[in-house]
């Protein structure tokens, strides 16, 4: 069989084209993995009507809708993909796919922090976006410690005021500048040296502790990991890249390899979960599109 997309990566973005393409009738696989970027996360936030659900829940969900309208879902890893004379082979762990188009929506992945704690409370009082969390956490003891992604980590210092009062930075590998300490200090209190670990009690986050001894009592820590796209299979085929790396995507997420697009935080860093849902619901009507102009091609 010959499918007319595969998809691979079954989260927000993979999903929602592949619910479009089914409701339009086109023979779609969707080949996943299992390890979505937000299952560290208990819940999902700012996604209208779904406010509160688990990532989980809405990930059964949508797959459930994509089965419904005649969609296939592999739970397999792919491993590569080939160009054809007539489209492209998606080879899986267990599997050899045909398909006519491919879309790529494997999302990225973090690199944190090497400060001990960061990791094992990362998704539950370690956390990365105030839009996502910010809010589950207002009006409490907020730390922001900075890191490689240095402007992120200066942007959540300044910005995190709008949660809560009580806003400590401490600065870690960063050195401030003139104008990004006077920015940052009526929203925040600037603490310099380097974190030496998060410390936990119960689960839960209770301090900062600095290399000079010192311990700062927090709720919850945010840091600005280094996002590292998901992107071989795109940059094995081909697919041009920017300047700092990533795959070069059109408004519908059509990459420079005819037949190829690509959806969600594997092209787009910032991209929340309803902007991943947004950006695959495009890419399936550029991909419906493109498949319309090869029938026709055929036909004549």
């Amino acid at each position: 069989m010959t499918y007319d997309v595969v998809i691979v990566g079954g989260s927000a973005a993979g999903l929602s084209a592949a619910l479009m393409l089914t409701r339009s009738r086109r023979r779609v696989a969707v080949v996943d993995s299992g390890e979505p970027r937000n299952s560290p996360a208990q819940h999902v936030h700012g996604f209208l009507t779904r406010e509160g659900i688990s990532p989980t829940e809405l990930l059964d969900a949508g797959r459930a809708e994509v089965v419904e309208y005649g969609g296939t879902i592999i739970n397999d890893r792919a491993r590569a993909i080939e160009p054809k004379s007539n489209g492209f082979l998606v080879r899986c762990g267990t599997a050899e796919l045909e398909t006519r188009s491919v879309l790529v929506a494997t999302g990225l992945h973090d690199e944190l922090p090497d400060i001990p704690g960061v990791a094992e409370q990362w998704g539950i009082d370690v956390l990365h976006c105030p839009y996502c969390h910010g809010h589950e956490v207002r009006d409490t003891p907020i730390a922001v410690i900075g890191g490689d992604n240095r402007p992120f980590s200066v942007h959540q210092a300044a910005l995190l005021r709008q949660w809560s009062s009580d806003i400590v930075f401490f600065t870690n590998t960063i050195e401030l500048t003139t104008e990004e300490r006077k920015r940052i200090s009526p929203r925040a209190r600037i603490i310099d040296g380097r974190v030496s670990h998060i410390a936990t009690q119960d689960g839960r986050v209770r301090a900062v502790a600095l290399e000079n001894g010192d311990s700062i009592s927090r709720a919850s820590v945010f840091v600005g990991p280094r996002f590292i796209p998901r992107d071989e299979l795109l940059t094995d085929l081909g697919c041009e890249t920017t300047e700092d790396g990533w795959v070069t995507v059109d408004p519908t997420g059509r990459t420079s390899v005819p037949g190829v697009w690509a959806a969600g935080n594997v092209v787009d860093s910032a991209a929340q979960l309803v902007n991943s849902v947004a950006a695959g619901s495009k890419a399936g009507i550029a991909l419906n599109h493109y498949l319309l102009e090869l029938d026709i091609h055929e036909a004549n």
